[in-house]
């Protein structure tokens, strides 16, 4: 509390010291060249205070590692302490196991509908400790691994979202930017971005948010341009606008570079549905740049935390502090007797679990559907990498054609598809659209593609080939008739946009930063249905 104190003490004083005249720096940063050496003593100071946190944070992690026993006891007398609500009972008692037989788990899809009814309160946004964590320790790693990206003017964020789980207070949170944090103007952070040639990071809120970011580019190019040239805002920098329309002729492989030759990662906050949009960025736009996330935005607010910007993306360590986090074991074929949840240190190598997580706020064990395979371990804690989530499963038949499986079976076929380059998909089971006919159950599939303008039946046929190698039971059903071929459908561009704008215009979406995969609603279907151009 005393350093918490002290560290209040010490930002408030340099609140006073350097705002006013930062303030007027700010107003003559477009006009002078050269950033003042107040401004570089702001940058310097608020770097070592964000590095101080950062220190603490990773003891901290280190001590709840090495005690995740300990450690969950805490979150789990954390919850109870802070719960409200009829389930209160329990608050007197930190007994794992009476808190299991008290409280059974709970689908996601049932909280969903108890939220709905104003039984219990869910959210899809981090716990605040957690949020904060995963940040410092995120920008820690990244200046660990990419010294030069935290320099005065290094990174810029393009989208109003951002890639960091919690928002640090001033003086923190403007450290590198070329734009203002917070912005909400999609087409003032890009120009901020674009008029800034010696980026070292590019930030995103999502990997699928930077796809779009992309796409938007090519799409308004000469608009963009333009607006560079006239200096607006700011001053007029023809030179640049030069330089981007000379980039943007030789196409999007590369682009990100061509733009911004100093460029070195891509930072964006990880979470279900994202990895079709790193894999294309990373093949076209962002090609040859490394790419970051601080965590992993798991459903109901739980988080993974990268502490290995190095390594290939996608693991993560599942912290011990609150929320409670456990582990409910995923078994294959039919289960007779109900599987009971472990605790993060009772995780095994090699194997695959649901997560299961608990919050003050409703007292619920909600199963979250978010899958995760063990591949290592971070002191007692497991390290795993995200595999996909229950509540994406198609089936029609009983069939259970998982998130993951299908898509590799997705990628197999696009990979069977001359030229083209899968950038979106989105799957609809049939009875959702009302698209049978009489026919059998089937899926409906909705792809963007880069270099494949139409769709022959071939190239249809292969997604259906593919799904039947990789699923004997989906096989079967085709076999048998049961179920029928799936219905692949290319979308335009733009399409997927305006998918992401009606799911973020929802309350109970999970996006951002969860995309779906497959679409539950008819209105969402409809919205790509209508888009359909092959």
């Amino acid at each position: 509390m005393l350093l918490l104190l002290f560290l209040l003490f010490l930002l408030l004083f340099l609140l006073l010291l350097l705002l006013p005249p930062l303030a007027v720096l700010q107003q003559q940063r477009s006009q002078v060249p050269r950033l003042s050496w107040l401004a570089a003593l702001q940058h310097r100071v608020a770097w070592g205070l964000l590095c101080w946190a950062a220190a603490w944070q990773q003891w901290r992690l280190e001590q709840r590692t090495l005690h995740v026993g300990q450690s969950q006891q805490q979150a789990l007398r954390w919850c109870l302490k802070r719960a409200q609500g009829p389930r209160c009972p329990l608050r007197g008692s930190t007994d794992m196991s009476a808190f299991r037989n008290h409280l059974p788990l709970t689908k996601a899809s049932q909280a969903q509908k108890e939220e709905s009814e104003g039984q219990l309160s869910t959210s899809n946004q981090p716990h605040g400790e957690a949020s904060v964590q995963a940040t410092l320790l995120g920008l820690a790693a990244l200046n660990k691994a990419y010294p030069e990206v935290q320099a005065l003017g290094g990174k810029a964020c393009v989208t109003p979202t951002s890639p960091w789980p919690h928002r640090l207070p001033w003086p923190w949170h403007a450290l590198g930017q070329v734009s203002s944090p917070g912005s909400k103007d999609p087409d003032a952070l890009l120009l901020g971005a674009l008029t800034s040639p010696g980026l070292r990071a590019l930030e995103a809120g999502t990997a699928v948010e930077l796809l779009d970011v992309f796409s938007g580019l090519e799409a308004h190019g000469e608009e963009l341009a333009e607006a560079i040239a006239a200096g607006n805002p700011g001053a007029p920098l023809p030179r640049r606008a030069a330089e981007l329309r000379e980039a943007l002729e030789q196409g999007p492989r590369g682009l990100a570079l061509r733009l911004w030759p100093k460029l070195q990662v891509v930072v964006t906050l990880d979470a279900g549905g994202q990895a079709e949009a790193v894999a294309a960025l990373g093949a076209l736009w962002c090609q040859g740049l490394d790419f970051f996330s601080p965590a992993y935005a798991a459903s109901g607010g739980a988080m993974g935390l990268n502490l290995w910007p190095e390594q290939p993306r996608g693991l993560y360590v599942l912290p011990p502090g609150a929320p409670l986090i456990e582990l409910l074991p995923i078994k294959e074929g039919p289960q007779e007797e109900a599987a009971t949840t472990i605790l993060l240190a009772e995780a095994q190598k090699g194997k695959e679990y649901e997560l299961v997580l608990t919050d003050h706020t409703s007292l619920t064990r909600c199963c979250l559907g978010d899958v995760v395979r063990v591949v290592g371990a971070y002191n007692q804690c497991p390290v795993v990498r995200f595999v996909g989530r229950l509540g994406q499963t198609l089936s029609v038949r009983g069939e259970d054609i998982g998130e993951d499986m299908f898509s590799e079976a997705l990628g197999r076929a696009v990979r069977q598809w001359p030229g083209a380059k899968l950038l979106d998909h989105g799957c609809v089971e049939s009875s959702i659209l009302d698209s049978s006919g009489g026919s059998a159950p089937h899926y409906e599939v909705f792809v963007a593609l880069r270099g494949l303008r139409n769709l022959s039946e071939e190239h249809r046929d292969k997604l259906d080939h593919c799904l039947q190698e990789i699923s004997p039971c989906y096989k079967s059903l085709r076999f048998r008739g049961s179920v029928g071929p799936a219905r692949v459908h290319l979308v335009g561009q733009g399409a997927f946009r305006a998918l992401r704008e009606a799911l973020a215009a929802c309350a109970s979406s999970p996006f951002p930063p969860e995309m779906p995969r497959v679409l539950r609603h008819r209105n969402l279907a409809q919205l790509l249905q209508r888009r359909v151009v092959s």
